[in-house]
């Protein structure tokens, strides 16, 4: 999930809150008779005889109107659920600019270079990479699984020494932010039976 859809996630979820935190509070006041009694009466139930007389007079178009309300709901409701799996994994790098033409390159490519580099080294069980972020200012998202035997400082060496500034190189740009996410394997000597 990306910033965007988290963003608006947090405001469909603050607006939601404050509808229904209104619409309680209403219904509170409603019970504990602080509305004036001949507007709304605190011991009627909600559909009474004035809420029934106006969907009996308004009975053709109402129902229509409540139709199309839901119908709108639904769509919204099948878009925020279309847009929760929505990444921000690019597509394209534009990797050099010039009077001929761009030259641009696929992040699929880049990713699975970067992630062969990786898995290449003793150390690194497997390794997968993903790119996010802008074109102008793209991400690396690492996901490495490593040998439990393997020092700290020799991962991270493999990580920020070699790999990322290789990958750094092949696009052409000066910084490239790293989230890197390390598991590590148990070596079959180090794993315990318990019996």
């Amino acid at each position: 999930m990306n910033r965007t859809t988290a963003r608006g996630n947090r405001l469909g979820l603050i607006l939601t809150g404050l509808l229904l935190l209104v619409l309680g509070g209403l219904a509170l006041a409603r019970g504990l008779r602080a509305f004036p009694q001949n507007w709304a009466q605190a011991g009627e139930p909600l559909v009474n005889g004035p809420v029934l007389m106006f969907f009996l007079v308004n009975s053709p178009w109402i129902w229509w109107a409540i139709a199309a309300v839901a119908l709108i709901l639904a769509l919204l409701g099948l878009r925020w659920l279309a847009v929760q799996g929505r990444g921000d994994s690019l597509g394209t790098l534009d990797v050099e600019r010039g009077p001929d033409g761009n030259t641009s390159v696929s992040s699929g490519a880049v990713t699975h270079a970067l992630s062969e580099d990786l898995a290449a080294s003793p150390i690194i069980d497997d390794a997968r990479a993903t790119l996010a972020g802008t074109r102008q200012h793209p991400k690396v998202r690492l996901r490495v699984v490593a040998d439990e035997r393997a020092p700290m400082h020799v991962l991270l060496g493999e990580l920020g020494g070699s790999a990322i500034p290789r990958m750094r190189d092949a696009l052409g740009i000066d910084e490239l932010t790293t989230v890197a996410k390390i598991g590590f394997t148990q070596t079959a000597s180090s794993k315990r039976r318990v019996s």
